[in-house]
């Protein structure tokens, strides 16, 4: 009697709790859900990561020629030994680029810094005298190698916010991004006024290209 008394306790015991199905499956199907949005946020977040990365390393470069452009501009100044209109635009490009604390405003100030630099360089292809300059002509090959690195840097900065924004657009995805404030970023290009050949107005200059005499 007491053996078989202990049968029902015996497989009670080793019996599953009714309850513990319904909460499996729950917890599966919040496994579910839960991983691939985790897995969507860390993507969200590694893409943002390198868009940064990748400004940064524009930055650099776009910093290189603007320490470089007063060094030209000295050596021009020096050759000419007078003022031009295009140095007091340098200046002010450079001091905007400064103080630009974001892409868009930097990609901005950008442009007037190659907008004024190109019109330096037009003069100083107008005057023999500095293009026979040893110092201007080394300026001259440092800014070279450094407008190639901006425009690799600015290619690759340009792939990888385009990959961004696509990225954040595709649904799913898109609402998680939103949620999240992943906005969209825009790509780093030249102003259309960048892209035009400068026009240089040398006629009030004091000092003029030296002639040649026959």
């Amino acid at each position: 009697m007491a053996t078989e008394s202990r049968l029902p306790t015996v497989m009670r015991a080793g019996s599953r709790p009714r309850w513990l199905v319904p909460v499996a499956v729950v917890v599966g199907i919040a496994l579910l859900i839960v991983l691939p949005l985790v897995g969507t946020y860390n993507g969200l977040v590694d893409k943002d990561t390198a868009a940064d990365q990748s400004f940064a390393d524009l930055d650099s470069q776009l910093q290189r020629r603007n320490d470089l452009i007063p060094n030209l501009v000295g050596a021009v100044k020096g050759a000419l030994n007078q003022e031009q209109a295009v140095f007091g635009e340098i200046a002010r490009a450079r001091a905007n680029y400064a103080g630009a604390s974001s892409p868009a405003a930097k990609s901005e100030a950008n442009g007037q810094i190659e907008g004024a630099l190109a019109r330096l360089l037009v003069i100083v292809e107008q005057y023999p005298q500095l293009r026979s300059n040893e110092n201007i002509k080394d300026l001259q090959v440092q800014l070279e190698g450094t407008e190639n690195r901006i425009a690799q840097a600015r290619r690759d900065y340009n792939g990888v916010i385009t990959d961004y924004n696509r990225s954040i657009r595709r649904f799913p995805r898109s609402l998680l991004a939103g949620m999240f404030g992943f906005d969209k970023r825009p790509l780093f290009e030249a102003p259309s006024a960048a892209r035009e050949n400068p026009q240089v107005d040398l006629s009030v200059t004091t000092t003029a290209p030296p002639t040649t005499t026959g």
